[in-house]
């Protein structure tokens, strides 16, 4: 206790000899005059407001001038004497746009508010305050600044032998610089950038970057605003399937083409100076030699194994790759999350409204059954009337705050897109980014992969991408989350059984087609000729089916 008191005691007189000090200043220079410490910020066209305060609290009435001028002091932007404003002292450009705040004179305040604020604003002011002989004066900085969108990131499609990306943002000022990352922050190159400006003279960002890594994952577009160091940014994880696969044969292909025109030019050289009785022989011969070489590709290929791929990537493709890789996961609706005012049907499989003439937008939601606790899964919901109704859906965290007024957020424990009045949105932590949709989502398809914290929404009407959370934190089971705001909007669980039966039945008629066509080739080819120098042999056909390089090759150039 009494090594407190002795470390108390200097603090306490330091305390008081640093006030007496201040005191005794004070009252030999009558009154210090203040400005903010932080740099006022105005959007261009705005209002910006430049206050300075007295110490000690004194009436501004009593003040026989008060001046705001730029870094001299005939550069005057509004002068006070006398209790009246002084115009012809003021510079022109600030002729009929400054005014003066008196609210708080006796409080010891005045400010200057200064309108359709531009660029050339920009920067330092004085407040002049004085009193009789005495004056004192304050700096303040003013920065003409706008902080735009968070930026739209989705993907283009092939391009340039890689996977274009294209990220958008709008109304920044001034021009904002955009950069790409990858996940270990390293700046990748952008392919191009363009930019606009409005009336108001805010900017609007359109970059894209090729993407050429598969293994590259993650990319992150970055918009940072020079004037105000402060940056937004939004990342989007790339998978692999996204990229264009090489095709390992079309090398092949091409110099086997190559080579057989050579043949064939040749051969027809050496043919004109043949006699004209050789000439069917020849064209035999020729004929052959093509019969030969596709038998010697099909056995080939059937030994090395090698499958003929398409060098083209649909976003259906890209979808059935997902369902081809995540459980399709039968949900139902859980009757006691409901909401009283939500109308569940038996099979538990639809929710709409008990009275669709009821004009309302609540917190009107329902959980799915099920839980989701790992690996990968994946459901559909369509939507009825959800082009002109208000909704959300997507997945919650069993422990989420539910009772009272909330937003939905990734912070909070939701990851969810949904469409209000004014289009359709993915709701973020910061906010909610506007989504762009080709065609109305009359059904979405919601894809959960627990172990890398990704759910991905696509729209199945068109089988494109909507929106993507990456890296979320789940810690704890995960719910199916649909809610109804307003409209006559209905959702309705597709039977996840309905959906592996149509994809199994595609698959059989894709593999009847296939091989329907390699039947009627082989009725076609029934006896190959070969003509060898001194005799004619008769050499059946290969039976069996045709190889997967063929079949695939002639469904390529002959569709």
């Amino acid at each position: 206790m009494e090594n407190c008191c002795q470390h108390a005691l200097p603090c306490h007189f330091t305390c008081l000899f640093v006030l007496a000090q201040l005191l005794t200043w004070v009252s030999t220079k009558e009154f210090l005059v203040f400005g903010p410490s932080e740099p006022i910020v105005a959007a261009p066209g705005g209002e910006a407001i430049l206050p300075c305060s007295l110490f000690p609290v004194m009436s501004v009435e009593n003040m026989e001038e008060l001046r705001w001028f730029r870094s001299r002091f005939s550069e005057a932007v509004f002068v006070y004497r006398n209790q009246q404003e002084q115009k012809e002292e003021q510079m022109a450009k600030y002729s009929g746009r400054t005014w003066l705040v008196k609210d708080q004179f006796h409080q010891g305040k005045a400010a200057v508010r200064i309108g359709n604020v531009q660029e050339p604003d920009s920067g330092i002011y004085v407040c002049f305050f004085k009193r009789g002989l005495f004056y004192e004066e304050a700096i303040l900085e003013l920065k003409v600044a706008v902080m735009g969108s968070v930026p739209e990131v989705h993907i283009k499609g092939p391009e340039d032998g890689g996977l274009c990306v294209v990220c958008m943002t709008s109304g920044w000022y001034p021009k904002p610089q955009v950069q790409w990352r990858d996940s270990r922050g390293e700046r990748l190159p952008a392919s191009s950038e363009n930019h606009t400006e409005d009336d108001e003279g805010l900017f609007s960002m359109k970059t894209t970057l090729v993407v050429r890594d598969s293994s590259l994952g993650n990319v992150t577009c970055s918009t940072f605003n020079p004037i105000l160091g402060q940056e937004k940014a939004m990342g989007m994880f790339i998978p692999e399937p996204f990229f264009p696969q090489a095709s390992p044969w079309i090398p092949a292909f091409a110099v086997s083409v190559t080579m057989m025109g050579l043949l064939v030019l040749g051969s027809i050289y050496f043919l004109r100076r043949e006699h004209l009785s050789k000439l069917q022989l020849r064209q035999e011969w020729k004929k052959m030699r093509r019969e030969q070489e596709s038998v010697f590709h099909k056995t080939v290929m059937e030994q090395m194994g090698v499958v003929c791929e398409i060098p083209h990537m649909t976003c259906s493709f890209l979808v059935d790759w997902r369902k081809e890789h995540f459980q399709a996961w039968s949900v139902t609706l859980d009757p006691d999350s409901a909401h009283p005012i939500l109308a569940i049907s038996q099979d538990r499989m639809s929710v709409t409204w008990k009275d669709t003439t009821m004009c309302l937008d609540g917190l009107f939601y329902v959980l799915g059954t099920e839980g989701i606790s790992s690996g990968r899964c994946y459901w559909e919901v369509k939507i009825k009337n959800g082009d002109s109704s208000r909704w959300i859906l997507g997945v919650c965290r069993e422990d989420v705050e539910r009772e009272g007024l909330y937003f939905e957020s990734p912070e909070k424990g939701f990851w969810t897109v949904g469409r209000t009045s004014s289009g359709y949105w993915a709701y973020i932590d910061n906010g909610r980014a506007s989504l762009s949709l080709r065609q109305v989502p009359e059904s979405v398809g919601v894809f959960v992969d627990y172990s890398e914290g990704d759910i991905s929404f696509y729209n199945m009407s068109d089988m494109s991408h909507i929106f993507s959370f990456h890296e979320a934190s789940f810690s704890g089971t995960l719910f199916p989350y649909f809610r109804l705001r307003s409209g006559d909007v209905s959702m309705i669980l597709s039977s996840m059984a309905h959906v592996s039966e149509r994809r199994e039945g595609r698959r059989k008629r894709g593999k009847k087609g296939r091989r329907g066509k390699r039947e009627k080739r082989g009725k076609k080819r029934k006896k190959l000729f070969l003509v060898p120098l001194q005799e004619s042999l008769i050499v059946d056909s290969l039976p069996g089916e045709e190889s997967p390089f063929l079949s695939h090759l002639g469904d390529f150039l002959f569709p």
